[in-house]
């Protein structure tokens, strides 16, 4: 396994998340005053710019929402990061896959985020994926198999910390 500690992940991902809910709170923000200023008045029966500044304000919202529970997730997680041999939400894998090793970090959200820590490169993965589900509660030496489509493949669980 690399020489990352879980722990330094962890924060690594509720870094990024806290940027992201930053940024996109800003952009709901502006949206959402752009919405409400007097040049977005309708000006004929055919114009929309301000129903669809609206709905991309309300989208944004919807966002922002996402990202807060994400972050309070993750916050959450911190506070409990598990320890044992088995996989579990928290844990940092290694997994093998046609004769590449990745490494990966369990969470309940924000699956699909890569990120660099310390130089090396992980994909966070939901234990809702089909990867993430089926790495659960194994140790180091046990095979799964993922189905995707028509194509199912073997992952190999390096290690588990």
């Amino acid at each position: 396994m690399l020489d990352m500690k879980k722990e330094t992940v962890a924060q690594a991902l509720l870094g990024h998340l806290k940027d992201e809910f930053e940024k996109a709170q800003e952009v709901y923000e502006n949206s959402r005053g752009a919405s409400q200023e007097a040049d977005m008045a309708q000006e004929g029966k055919y114009d929309t710019r301000a129903i669809e500044a609206g709905y991309l304000a309300g989208a944004l919202k919807k966002r922002v929402d996402e990202l807060e529970i994400d972050v309070k997730m993750i916050e959450e997680l911190i506070e409990e990061l598990p320890q044992g041999k088995k996989v579990q939400i928290g844990s940092l894998v290694e997994l093998k896959f046609n004769n590449q090793t990745r490494h990966y970090f369990i969470t309940p959200t924000a699956g699909g985020t890569m990120l660099n820590v310390d130089g090396n490169g992980l994909l966070v993965i939901s234990v809702f994926s089909p990867i993430g589900n089926e790495v659960l509660d194994l140790e180091a030496g046990d095979i799964f198999d993922v189905e995707t489509g028509d194509i199912t493949r073997e992952y190999e669980v390096i290690s588990v910390n």
